[in-house]
């Protein structure tokens, strides 16, 4: 990006302006793309990532997720661990963009971690611990976020059942389900999603290879629509499901069919399908997990094909990206930031969406809100140092809106 300076732009409003950035390195330096302009990689979260302070870097090996700029920041260790911050096959993530935070299933460790997304990834809380009891864990797996009722639904798959906790206590509310294949049963389910327009919870029920549909009011059944096979409209082993509520759609990784099906929200009847088995564009090898971004496209984790792959609407390949030696397998979209989260082995990376998809994310007033605390303050003391510039300077006449455009990209 090009600034021209007009010369009305005096010599001392440009060292003002010098000046201000100099002063605002600290702040910039917090995202981990600073990290990567030298030579740095992801971090062992829970450590500062401000230059002014102590940093322990993970050394960077032969992992290409290690050496891809476009990720922003990468949680978790190379190898499992059960301290906070670290991860045993995380397969579950979920963005909540009103508190800016990511909250991740760490499977094997059978509870919940929480981190900010808007502090560098550090970690800020979990909850759960192994066991068969209301509130407790085997092998969580799929999120859901539900604000309109403060609550995160949380596929507990290993207990054959999907529990809801309150969103701002983070505490036990409620849970339903157990073993088997009647309505109110599940069998190793793994996925879940909120139908936001026709109030329905609906969950992969990965065993039974089926969706089940329930009432978000009351979680009553409501139908189920599947059964195993490869015709349309048949799975073998559904994971992950996503909402296209501007399309009215159901997006399901059909795993062991090695492809994506798309359904009718409004009666979970099949529309059409796209992906088969293989490694070339377009075609999957064992899909996982799948979002929406802004645009209505749909992003899937292609597991043993170790890539992410994005395809339009329609279901047509746009492009991939490559994950190296690691496997991805849950995803998640945060449309008021722009990232793109998805876990892969014993890590979660973060990337920012217009850097691997143009014009994903576009940032607009309305979400100024939402935006990262470190722009918050950019902004701040770019507007201080602003107000005692004259008049009449470019400097001055620079609205707001353009500095979040700016310092978005940093």
């Amino acid at each position: 990006m090009l600034f021209f300076v007009p010369s009305s732009f005096g010599s001392c409003c440009f060292l003002l302006l010098v000046a201000c950035l100099v002063s605002l390195s600290c702040l910039v330096c917090e995202r981990a793309s600073y990290l990567i302009l030298f030579g740095l990689r992801s971090l062992e979260l829970g450590e500062s990532l401000c230059c002014c302070g102590a940093i322990e870097v993970e050394e960077m090996g032969d992992h290409a997720l290690d050496r891809d700029a476009r990720i922003k920041l990468s949680i978790g260790t190379k190898h499992p661990g059960d301290a906070g911050g670290m991860f045993e096959s995380p397969s579950g993530l979920v963005f909540d963009h009103h508190r800016g935070l990511l909250l991740i299933s760490d499977t094997n460790n059978h509870r919940l971690q929480v981190f900010s997304c808007d502090d560098g990834g550090s970690f800020v809380s979990k909850f759960g611990e192994e066991g068969d009891q209301p509130g407790q864990f085997k092998n969580p797996g799929g999120l859901a976020i539900d604000h309109d009722h403060d609550r995160i639904l949380i596929v507990d798959s290993g207990n054959y059942r999907a529990q809801s906790w309150s969103l701002s206590e983070q505490s036990f509310l409620s849970c339903i389900g157990h073993q088997g294949s009647g309505e109110l049963e599940l069998e190793y389910p793994r996925g879940i999603a909120i139908d936001k327009h026709h109030r329905r919870i609906i969950i992969a029920d990965t065993d039974n290879n089926r969706l089940v549909f329930l009432s978000s009011i009351d979680l009553s059944f409501l139908f189920e629509v599947g059964k195993q096979g490869s015709q349309p409209g048949e799975f073998n082993s559904p994971s992950s499901i996503a909402i296209d509520d501007d399309r009215h759609r159901i997006i399901v990784s059909d795993t062991d069919n090695h492809r994506v099906q798309v359904l009718s929200s409004i009666d979970g009847s099949f529309l059409f399908q796209f992906g088969s088995y293989g490694n070339q564009p377009g075609q999957l090898n064992n899909p996982q997990g799948v979002c929406i971004d802004n645009q209505g496209r749909i992003i899937v984790a292609d597991f043993f094909n170790n890539r992410l792959q994005s395809f339009t609407h329609e279901g047509h390949h746009i492009s991939s990206f490559d994950c190296g030696i690691e496997s991805p397998w849950a995803m998640a979209f945060d449309e008021h930031r722009g990232l793109i989260a998805f876990s892969a082995d014993h890590r979660v990376h973060v990337i920012g969406a217009n850097q691997w998809l143009a014009d994903t994310f576009t940032w607009r007033p309305d979400l100024h809100r939402y935006a990262p605390s470190w722009i918050k303050q950019a902004i701040s003391t770019m507007t201080m140092i602003r107000s005692v510039v004259d008049e009449p300077s470019a400097m001055s006449m620079i609205p707001n809106e353009l500095l979040f455009e700016i310092f978005s990209f940093l």
